[in-house]
């Protein structure tokens, strides 16, 4: 009788119940349950039941728990609306610990935060900033100039991507204007031009003095605003620096104007040590066939009177040679 009495007890029992990731017991847990026993659970914060009912899990008659499954989901925050725009969560989720990425339409540009993240204020999730809005991208009018004039300049206020044209008026003087900078300047960004607006003035640059050389371009009186000059330097000379030059915006030919300097333009550095400057040849390479070519005619007779000389030792001791074969030959 003491032997059936203690079967369920001791054959029959649970240990502790399961732990989960999404749920608490409630209550202190026993460190043992007979069978059928329940335990109840509630979800941790930030977790609601994925059914009505709240979950249990019991002792089955073979020691185990049934059933062992999760039955909280985390808490999500509203789903953001933006108006002319979007958001993009992970696997369109926005749980609490998620970040949600804003962003706008063509035209429009976002007011406020670009990443909002989903977070966990007790028992209730919230977004720790407010939601951003998308704002209409406009610009103020591009500004007068001296002497010139842009399209519709009666409008003060303009849309992304419009578009706007300078030109300059005629000049009083001997003279024209210059338009110097963008002739067109485009609505990029709220309240920014895709440029400075330009200015109109005359543009007049010197006549192009080159000692030691000439211009090749056509030649004329006066030079204005752009106008390209190309030069040449004369015989024996090479030319150093920029070509073509322009007039530019300043009066002033534009880069600095190069020099002639007399001479062959060198194809090497010649300031020791030469072998640092990069592209020098490694000294394990043969010289280039234009260097051997472009040798001094002094170094060249050298060379050759040197060549014939070896030739004449040559034959005079393959003669001598000849003439002493009976008595043998040594070389």
């Amino acid at each position: 009788m003491a032997l059936v009495i203690r079967l369920p007890t001791s054959f029959g029992d649970c240990g502790e119940p399961p732990l989960f990731q999404t749920m608490d017991i409630k209550g202190f847990p026993k460190s043992s349950y007979e069978i059928w026993e329940k335990v109840f659970y509630d979800c941790k914060p930030g977790y609601y039941y994925k059914v009505s009912s709240p979950y249990s899990t019991f002792c089955e008659p073979n020691s185990t728990w049934h059933p062992l499954d999760e039955a909280c989901s985390k808490k999500s925050c509203p789903t953001p609306e933006v108006q002319n725009g979007g958001a993009v969560g992970s696997k369109k989720s926005f749980e609490f610990d998620k970040e949600a990425r804003f962003y706008c339409d063509d035209g429009y540009y976002l007011k406020g935060e670009q990443i909002l993240t989903c977070k966990l204020f007790g028992d209730e999730v919230h977004w720790d900033y407010a939601i951003p809005t998308c704002e209409k991208i406009l610009c103020q009018s591009p500004g007068k100039i001296e002497n010139g004039k842009y399209t519709n300049s009666w409008r003060n206020v303009f849309e992304f991507n419009e578009l706007v044209t300078y030109s300059c008026d005629p000049s009083n003087g001997p003279d024209e204007y210059s338009l110097v900078g963008e002739s067109k300047l485009i609505c990029s960004g709220p309240g920014k031009w895709s440029s400075d607006p330009p200015q109109c003035k005359v543009v007049k640059c010197d006549y192009p003095v080159l000692k030691h050389g000439r211009p090749v371009s056509k030649i004329k009186e006066k030079f204005f605003y752009q106008d390209e000059i190309l030069f040449q330097c004369l015989e024996g000379f090479y030319l150093n620096g920029s070509n073509p030059v322009f007039c530019g915006g300043n009066s002033t030919w534009e880069p600095e104007m190069p020099t002639c300097i007399k001479g062959f333009k060198p194809t090497h550095p010649t300031k020791p040590p030469v072998s640092r400057y990069p592209g020098y040849p490694n000294p394990r390479e043969l010289p280039p066939i234009e260097e051997i070519v472009e040798l001094d005619p002094g170094v060249i007779a050298l060379v050759i009177f040197t060549i014939l000389v070896a030739i004449a030792i040559i034959c005079t001791c393959l003669y001598k040679c000849l003439h002493r074969e009976k008595k043998g030959c040594l070389w």
